[in-house]
């Protein structure tokens, strides 16, 4: 059933990104092994991308049996965040929890950085140094792309086609997509594998990723996490950021600037329009903003 493949990633999302304990990360993790557990007891045989609301059903009309309301509840609330993770990261499309009444917990998206603070944070790398260099480039490209970071760090430069204007990226499942990449962010690349890359002694298996540690290997998704977290201690910035936050404003800002949501979809590499809009959460103003402009009775 691959339960413990999305559970240890939800349990790393819970730590590096949301800061959790590891208590609390422990409380989180054992809601999702009591259904586990339940599905075992039971012989159904579904993973956390098939598993149905009717199933989630089951196993809480069993588990009311045997638990208080309270924790209930929090066994509740505790699903909805971890089927909430696999919608952010694009495994689900749906919480099968969505119709089941809990205390709201909610799925707090990242806050969405300013330009102003975006620039901030570019302005606060130190360039005297190869990595600072590096790091420039690694911004740049993430709030450039709108890549997840995983697609960050596995790029490859056989995925750069810069000529067209464009990198290949493989994202979830293996699919593959075209982004488009500005050119002021191509030369920054560029720059960066011909000036910075080339000194670097390369690991065997690296030859062709992009962007390498000092010991020729490719980063992790932790290393980006510290790079974003130690900039934004910084330039003073109090919003609980990660690498996401750049993908979640590079949405964000296109729909701001006129783009459409489904120009936005493919940029994303999402499946369904309706995680897009997960994404592009947008704030009163702007939606007066959009009724004034395109309204025939404004």
């Amino acid at each position: 059933m691959n339960w413990d493949r999305y559970i240890k990633e939800y349990q790393a999302y819970l730590k590096i990104e949301r800061g959790l304990s590891k208590n609390t990360i422990e409380n989180y993790s054992l809601d999702i092994e009591k259904l586990y557990l339940f599905l075992e007891t039971n012989e159904i045989d579904v993973s956390p991308i098939t598993i149905s609301e009717t199933t989630i059903q089951e196993f809480i009309y069993a588990t009311s049996k045997t638990v208080a309301t309270r924790s209930q509840s929090r066994i509740i609330s505790g699903l909805k965040s971890f089927f909430s993770f696999l919608i952010f990261e694009d495994y689900r499309d749906d919480n099968p929890l969505q119709l089941i009444e809990s205390p709201k917990l909610g799925r707090k998206l990242p806050d969405t950085l300013a330009l102003e603070e975006i620039d901030a944070l570019i302005a606060a790398i130190d360039l005297s140094t190869p990595e600072g260099e590096r790091n420039k480039v690694i911004l740049e490209v993430l709030y450039s792309c709108g890549l997840r970071v995983s697609e960050l760090v596995a790029l490859k430069i056989s995925d750069l086609f810069f000529e067209e204007g464009f990198v290949k990226i493989t994202g979830k499942g293996n699919k593959q997509r075209f982004v488009p990449i500005g050119e002021n962010t191509q030369e920054m690349v560029r720059r960066y594998i011909s000036y910075v890359r080339s000194e670097i002694t390369i690991k065997k298996g690296f030859e062709d990723t992009v962007f390498l540690n000092r010991r020729g290997s490719q980063l992790t998704r932790a290393m980006i996490f510290t790079i974003i977290k130690r900039l934004a201690v910084q330039c003073n910035i109090t919003k609980k950021i990660s690498p996401h936050t750049f993908r979640h404003s590079f949405a964000t800002h296109l729909l701001e600037n006129g783009a459409d949501l489904r120009s936005i979809q493919m940029m994303l590499g999402h499946e369904s329009i309706t995680t897009t809009e997960i994404y592009v959460h947008l704030d009163q103003r702007f939606l007066a903003d959009v009724l004034l402009k395109f309204h025939p009775r404004k």
